[in-house]
């Protein structure tokens, strides 16, 4: 599925900073305020133009050859409730033709879901909302096409620490359509690059590599520290196919070390010539894109045999 490329594939994170790729949002607050009619006829209209609004990311994305793109967490909020998920069934046929719109482009469309996914949680009701979650995004995913493989992940964060039993027996038993697209992250705080790798290699899944979160976590105070390199490298025998490695990008806003992401990528790993995808963490969305394709992107090209 993936295109070739001599250099790496730069994605877009949910939105633009511009209006051209924005989406709409409901609180569970205002939604209780009406009817379960009334609530049905703002969830449909919500997920109607929220719809529209991804046909007009994928359009953003083939214009800008943008040939990855993080799906928003919320892109229809309430769809983990029988009320939404109801609501979403009216919209089978147009999610499968966005779907294959993105698959003939190609786009690869991922998804990270919010914070309150804990799957290494001492507490069984954490547990169980943090699978309905996992369980609304894989939904979605289906309903796009999207396959059921490491090409269309669902990625997210280890959780509670010291919990790496707990975490890797959750994710055996997790429902097909969900542990066959799950991607573990590492972290700034709980769990280091080293452990979520031992975590992966053991659950089966693949380790999406976060050099800026590895670089705040061991007090690093360079991207070109070796283990940069090497936990690429490892990070990589994770994936069932390795040219569908994906890895993340963020600079800190005030300091090298500050967890804050900046506007722009102003410094990329050096060993990041070798990540096939990577998904940038920057506040100035495709401003950072834009930035990086003309003074980094160039420097990975072959310099021409002089004739």
């Amino acid at each position: 599925m993936s295109p070739s490329s001599s250099t790496p594939h730069l994605g877009l994170v949910c939105i633009t900073t511009s209006k051209e790729v924005r989406f709409r949002t409901l609180t569970r607050k205002r939604l209780l305020q009406f009817t379960e009619i009334q609530q049905a006829q703002m969830l449909r209209e919500l997920y109607a133009d929220n719809l529209r609004r991804l046909n007009l990311a994928i359009d953003f994305c083939v214009a800008n050859n943008i040939q990855l793109y993080r799906i928003p967490s919320g892109l229809f909020p309430f769809a983990d409730i029988e009320l939404g998920r109801s609501v979403l069934e009216e919209l089978n046929e147009e999610l499968l033709h966005t779907g294959d719109r993105a698959s003939q482009v190609p786009l690869r469309m991922v998804v990270h879901p919010d914070q309150f996914v804990v799957l290494s949680s001492d507490k069984p009701e954490v547990v169980a909302n943090s699978i309905k979650i996992l369980e609304m995004q894989a939904m979605i995913m289906d309903k796009l096409a999207l396959p059921r493989s490491p090409w269309a992940i669902i990625e997210i964060h280890g959780g509670k620490s010291d919990r790496a039993a707990q975490l890797i027996q959750v994710i055996r038993n997790l429902p097909d359509n969900i542990r066959t697209r799950l991607a573990l992250e590492n972290d700034e705080y709980a769990y280091s690059a080293n452990e979520i790798l031992a975590i992966c290699r053991e659950a089966g899944v693949p380790m999406v590599f976060d050099a800026h979160h590895h670089v705040i976590h061991e007090a690093l105070d360079s991207y070109e520290h070796p283990s940069i390199a090497e936990i690429l490298a490892a990070a990589r025998t994770t994936w069932s196919v390795p040219q569908w490695q994906l890895v993340h990008i963020s600079n800190g806003r005030e300091s090298f070390g500050d967890r804050h992401h900046s506007d722009l990528i102003a410094t990329m790993p050096s060993a990041y010539t070798d990540a096939p995808w990577i998904e940038i963490e920057a506040k100035l969305k495709q401003e950072a894109i834009a930035k990086l394709r003309a003074e980094w992107l160039p420097t990975l090209l072959p310099i021409p045999a002089s004739v």
